[in-house]
């Protein structure tokens, strides 16, 4: 299947030839990121990172809220952009707590505000509550370095530690192209329920011919742990 049509605007070379999802400090990524953009037949300029970010929210906003309601008609799904967690029903307590806080300085001083989580997608329905329930919470990372891996598991914690009711799907959607960064979201303890990249089959094609053995090793390990997906199995997820 091929990836979804956002895909092709999101990929492409910066301005001095190489594949924009790459880090040019390292040979494998721009040698499989320059492999998954032939694979794909783009040939063209595309987003840098800075806006590469917005437009992988935005072409995956996108993409969920056509693709959902056609996989589950029963719910009045809602994709949207930002917004913190706290509008919805599982942390609704946190906007009281917020308020307090704000009100009294010490207690932002004696329990911080890790609790202000503000995913880059929210996926919820209306479920006749006071709020909608969050059914999804979706970390959009256009590619990865190890700062960003730390902020995905330090926001994942939150959310599962301050949620009253039931967790919420938490994943993260990326484009990078090498595996041993995305092995270093898919190991762990289960912070992330699971790591979707926008066009799996064709990167699995590139480290195949252009990956070393600790590349293919670590893509392997990822999709064989259950641990990485194709985007497309996304809404198959979030619906089941």
């Amino acid at each position: 299947m091929a990836p979804p049509a956002f895909v092709q605007q999101l990929l492409g070379y910066t301005a001095k030839g190489k594949p924009n999802t790459a880090d040019g400090d390292s040979a494998q990524s721009v040698a499989i990121a320059g492999q998954v953009l032939e694979i794909l037949g783009i040939t063209g300029m595309a987003p840098g990172a800075q806006t590469g970010g917005y437009a992988l929210e935005n072409g995956l906003q996108l993409f969920l809220a056509g693709d959902l309601p056609h996989r589950d008609q029963s719910r009045q799904w809602k994709v949207a952009r930002g917004g913190a967690i706290s509008e919805f029903q599982q942390y609704a307590h946190l906007a009281r707590l917020d308020q307090l806080v704000k009100e009294h300085e010490e207690l932002r001083v004696e329990i911080g505000q890790d609790y202000l989580i503000s995913p880059d997608i929210t996926v919820s329905f209306d479920a006749g509550l006071n709020r909608p329930i969050l059914h999804a919470a979706i970390s959009c990372k256009f590619s990865i370095r190890s700062d960003r891996v730390q902020n995905i598991r330090h926001e994942s914690v939150a959310m599962i530690r301050h949620r009253r009711g039931r967790q919420p799907h938490i994943v993260t959607v990326t484009s990078e192209p090498l595996p041993s960064r995305l092995a270093a979201i898919c190991r762990g303890t289960g912070e992330v329920d699971a790591v979707y990249h926008v066009c799996l089959p064709e990167l699995q094609q590139a480290v195949i011919a252009v990956g070393n053995p600790q590349q293919q090793g670590d893509l392997k390990e990822s999709v064989e742990q259950g641990r990485l997906y194709d985007i497309h199995t996304l809404s198959q997820h979030l619906t089941i």
